[in-house]
Parts: C-alpha cells; sequence; structure tokens
C-alpha cells in the first residue's frame, strides 16, 4: 500500500507539473481570430511598388512602408491608394540607407536608418527636419538602429541593433540613459541580442523586440526590468507555438493596450494582453491572401484593424478581428 501511494502521489504531482508546463507554455487563443481584408504592393521601384519592405505607421487616414530596398518612404491611403513618396538613396539630409522601423509623433515621422546609423526626422509631407545620432558606440551614438519610439514629450527610445541596447535621448538626441549592456549579447533579464524595436505602453512602460533571444521585455518608465516572455521562461528557446516566436522583429501597442508583435520565422503576428498573455494569432506562411512570408512590422489604427508589413511578398496586408 505504502509503494502504491507513493507512486500515486509521484503521478499526481507530475500530472499536475504536465498541467501547469501546458497552461504556462502552449496557451490555447483566448480571442476571436482575424480575417484578411485587403492587401496592396508588388515588387518593384515604381510608385506604388516595394522592394523589401520593413517599417509601418498610420497618422490619421495615412500610412506610411518604408520601402527599404528603394530607400524611400511611400505614403498611401488607408485602402492602400498610392499617395506619394519621397526620399532616395544617400547620407545627406534628407537621403535614406535602409529606412526600417519607424513613429509618427507630434506631428513628424520619424524613420531609424540602418545604413545611415542615425533617426531621420520629417514632416508628414515628407520635408527632411533633423538628423539625431551618429556612428558609434558612445552615448547617442548608433550601430544600425532597428527601431524608434517617442513618447509625449518628444523624447525617442530607439533599439540600438548592433550595440545591444536601447537608448532614451532627449529630443536634440543627448542620451539620458539606457537599457543593456553596449556591445554585449545576453539572455539574462535587461539583456538584449539584437533588439530590434520598441514600443511605448500606455502606462509609460517599454516593450522590446529583443529579436535574437525571441523575446519580449518590458521595462518601466524608469528603466527597470518588469518582464519578459516567449517561450519556456523566455531564455531564447525559439519554436512555433503559441506566445513563443522564432525572431521577434517588431512591436506594437493597438488602441487598448494589446501588444502586437511580428514574429519572422514563423510567418505570423502574435498579440498579447499587456501583461504578455497570450491572446491570438495572425496569419500563416503562403503567399495568398492573407497568408504571410517574413512580416516584418505591424500597425494597429483606431478602429483595431491591424496592417502588416509581409516583407517576403512585398506588399501591405489589413487583418480585422472577428466579433
Amino acid at each position: 500500500m505504502l509503494v502504491t501511494r507513493k507512486i500515486f502521489i509521484i503521478v499526481t504531482g507530475i500530472t499536475v507539473l504536465a498541467a501547469l508546463a501546458a497552461w504556462q507554455w502552449f496557451p490555447r487563443p483566448q480571442e476571436p481570430g482575424y480575417r484578411f481584408v485587403l492587401s496592396w504592393g508588388e515588387e518593384g521601384d515604381e510608385a506604388g511598388k516595394l522592394n523589401e519592405p520593413i517599417g509601418i505607421a498610420i497618422a490619421g487616414d495615412e500610412v506610411f512602408v518604408s520601402d527599404a530596398g528603394n530607400n524611400r518612404i511611400q505614403v498611401f491611403a488607408l485602402g492602400g491608394q498610392f499617395l506619394r513618396a519621397f526620399g532616395h538613396e544617400g547620407g545627406a539630409v534628407g537621403e535614406l540607407s535602409r529606412p526600417m522601423l519607424m513613429d509618427i509623433a507630434r506631428g513628424k515621422l520619424y524613420v531609424a536608418e540602418y545604413g545611415n546609423d542615425r533617426v531621420q526626422v520629417f514632416s508628414l509631407k515628407g520635408g527632411p527636419l533633423e538628423v539625431i545620432g551618429s556612428t558609434g558606440s558612445g552615448p547617442g551614438e548608433f550601430d544600425s538602429p532597428g527601431g524608434v519610439d517617442v513618447d509625449e514629450r518628444g523624447r525617442l527610445y530607439v533599439a540600438d541593433f548592433f550595440n545591444h541596447r536601447v537608448q532614451l535621448l532627449e529630443p536634440d538626441g543627448t542620451f539620458i540613459r539606457q537599457v543593456g549592456e553596449t556591445g554585449r549579447k545576453g539572455i539574462r533579464a535587461g539583456l538584449f541580442n539584437y533588439p530590434t524595436d520598441v514600443a511605448i505602453m500606455p502606462d509609460g512602460s517599454l516593450a522590446v523586440a529583443d529579436a535574437y533571444n525571441d523575446r519580449v521585455q518590458v521595462f518601466g518608465p524608469d528603466g527597470s526590468f518588469v518582464r519578459k516572455w516567449g517561450g519556456p521562461f523566455a531564455l531564447d528557446i525559439h519554436g512555433p507555438f503559441n506566445s513563443w516566436f522564432s525572431v521577434a522583429t517588431a512591436v506594437s501597442v493597438g488602441p487598448r493596450g494589446n501588444v502586437f508583435v511580428a514574429d519572422f520565422y514563423n510567418h505570423r503576428i502574435q498579440k498579447f494582453s499587456p501583461e504578455g498573455r497570450f491572446l491570438v494569432s495572425i496569419g500563416e506562411k503562403g503567399s495568398g491572401a492573407g497568408e504571410l512570408f517574413y512580416p516584418t512590422d505591424v500597425a494597429v489604427d483606431g478602429e483595431g484593424n491591424v496592417y502588416v508589413v509581409d516583407f517576403g511578398n512585398n506588399r501591405v496586408q489589413v487583418f480585422q478581428q472577428f466579433k
């Protein structure tokens, strides 16, 4: 009887642990899915065509797309109609070298430039306004920045890709502080492995796409670590399961504070609560309507519609949640 009781206790313990692991690491969708609405774009360099698009941002009824392979920004209506374009390859003010992820704030467009190691600021009509940063690893310098977000005070958070850090700068580019250790990769909380994007959350916290650690990290307004998610213990264990990532390239915060993450090699967008609880995924691998091939960025409009940069298919796709 004693042996049987011990076996029962062991089996029960294993069952409980397995259930907890399944709940934590293999969560089920908590919300209705999304349906495909429309798409636009095809490969090319003519107006309205795209070559390796990477970033997206929405202002009112206009959609801004960083057309990285063509070294320009293109602007479309919400329905995909081409409106205008600006920028061309180069390093001078107003020129671009592989524009990446962007933010629109205070009536301006902020563009992280991977090739020029800077953030360039434009008017929404396309006029160049200022350049922030230069090449290097010192305070306020960048080594291929991937993404930028701007707070209500005009301060910039910049994902500094090869420097493995996120910098906070004054509107004029003066260094305030950083998260991460310059030039050091790592998997413990607060370290990064090629961060690619940042997004300010409603409470002032900062979500970071810690791309090659296959996770999202969140930091408080003071820069202190708050939480992380993505795979078991968020320790760079990649996979195709819900809430796991295979290179998390971008983060975007929706109108209700939910966090949308571009899951590059899993060919999907994942949606989470502000606390990191998995809600639902959008898309699957392919080239058909509603399918994705290496998505790089995601933006959400005021109505909750989700706009995805479908990098591998050279297009933008729009999704709407089922009611």
